[in-house]
């Protein structure tokens, strides 16, 4: 009996330590990767997504645009517009809406001597200059009151533009700052109470309120870019477009820069833990209206605002949105070469649509996704309807292969606030391309993206279209 007593005991240990070192070796990030991958259908309606980065480096002239790119199984490609002369399209918004958009409204990030602001004919391909004479014009947006929204990319001299009527306004030139010539030159105003810095993020509310960013690095001690939010003089509470460019909540208002960190000190003095190490959690809106057209990078120095490694491309949660709430995700790149700085993907909540319409909200900060040296130098960002998705844009000198889309999944019922998972759908075939300033129309199943800097010697502006 006790042979057998012990025979048994031997052999239930031995089971036990066989499943112990198995799970010893299991990798459950891997699993987590072919579970991705295996369910890519449901989760995110692609028949299997890429395994890989491309390693091709095609060579100029590039005669067919479709060749940069490759995409996961079951999404295709077609070329919207090759243009010419605007041949760094940047972020694209959909004109008049994202139900049934006719036109993408798109900056073109080039010298003033070329065009700055274009319109795309969807169905035709065909461009026209809107604007011309801005210095790196990179964020358009379509705005909750029907105009256009643009900035530019060009440190304390960027600004900030509004846009009445696009199909409208045509071959305007801007002349020492004022739009002048061509057709309806005074449907563009410069909006200077936003402030001056390299645009490139901007989230738009209903109200009038603006989220935005500055493109910027940390430089031997610097903190970085910041994120601003502008607060009108008066709330927006019209919901129909408006008629005259003086009725836009832009007009005037006050910006705010966001330093995080809620801890008191001993001292009770508010807002004590902020500086370098505060990059996420909860903090307060500090006024950054030194006059009437603030150097804004110069005020986040100032006030010590909490800085990241060059915010980019942000995006309205619209979900939240719809239930009173604000929340909005954007991009920093960090510097993915020799730093293996890899980026991340933060999102920002600022309490309800009414909390946010005051300085005195309580922005709070949390990572969503973290780069590696996949998923690096994420750029821009597109909210995907319908399944609420992010799909991120990687622009930089990867270190395993060329510049990819990424499609991620919103957070779940886990108990961690990240994304529950990204799988690439895309890939460049050319080393210096870039993806840059897609964006989904309502159905969440056409998507428009710009390759920038590809050797075919022209704007290339695609439609990608396939998903389930």
């Amino acid at each position: 009996m006790r042979k057998a007593m012990l025979v048994v005991a031997l052999t239930a240990a031995f089971a036990v330590g066989v499943v112990g070192a198995a799970l010893a070796h299991l990798d459950f990030g891997l699993q987590e990767q072919q579970f991705l991958a295996a369910n890519s259908q449901p989760l995110f309606g692609v028949a299997k997504p890429l395994e890989a980065s491309s390693q091709t480096d095609l060579e100029a002239p590039i005669a067919d645009p479709l060749s940069l790119v490759t995409l996961a199984k079951h999404l295709s490609a077609r070329v919207v517009s090759t243009p010419a002369e605007a041949d760094n399209v940047d972020m694209i918004a959909l004109w008049p809406n994202d139900v049934n958009p006719t036109y993408l409204i798109a900056c073109n990030e080039a010298d003033p001597e070329d065009p700055g602001l274009i319109r795309i004919n969807i169905a035709t391909g065909a461009w026209e200059t809107i604007l011309s004479g801005t210095q790196d014009c990179d964020p358009a947006h379509v705005t909750p009151w029907g105009t256009v929204v643009f900035g530019e990319e060009n440190g304390t001299d960027g600004r900030f533009w509004e846009l009445i009527d696009p199909l409208n306004t045509t071959d305007v030139a801007l002349v020492n700052g004022v739009p002048s010539g061509g057709t309806n030159p005074d449907n563009i105003v410069e909006r200077p109470a936003l402030g001056r810095l390299s645009f490139e993020g901007i989230g738009v509310l209903p109200s009038g309120v603006v989220y935005y960013g500055d493109e910027n690095r940390p430089d031997q001690g610097t903190p970085g870019g910041p994120y601003f939010k502008f607060i009108p003089d008066t709330l927006r509470t019209d919901t129909d477009p408006i008629d005259d460019l003086s009725d836009s909540p832009l007009v005037d208002g006050s910006v705010y820069g966001m330093r995080l960190g809620l801890r008191d000190n001993d001292d009770d003095v508010s807002n004590a833990d902020y500086g370098q190490g505060t990059q996420t959690g909860r903090g307060i809106w500090i006024p950054a209206n030194v006059d009437p057209f603030p150097d804004l990078r110069a005020v986040a120095a100032d006030l010590k605002l909490t800085g990241y490694y060059r915010p980019e491309d942000l995006s309205i949660d619209p979900v939240e949105l719809a239930e009173d709430n604000v929340r909005f995700c954007g991009n920093d790149t960090g510097n993915e070469g020799k730093d293996a700085n890899y980026g991340e993907t933060i999102c920002v909540t600022d309490g309800t649509l009414d909390e946010a319409g005051t300085p005195d909200s309580t922005p709070e900060v949390q990572f969503f996704v973290l780069g590696n040296p996949e998923l690096a130098m994420m750029d821009n960002i597109a909210y995907q309807s319908g399944r609420g998705n992010w799909v991120l844009h990687e622009d930089g000198d990867q270190v395993l292969g060329n510049n990819d889309l990424w499609d991620c999944l919103p957070d779940g019922a886990d108990d961690n606030l990240l994304s529950d998972g990204c799988i690439r759908v895309g890939t460049l075939n050319d080393l210096d391309a870039e993806w840059t300033g897609g964006v989904f129309d309502a159905s969440g199943t056409h998507f428009f993206v710009s390759v920038q800097h590809s050797d075919t010697d022209t704007g290339v502006v695609l439609e990608i279209t396939g998903w389930k």
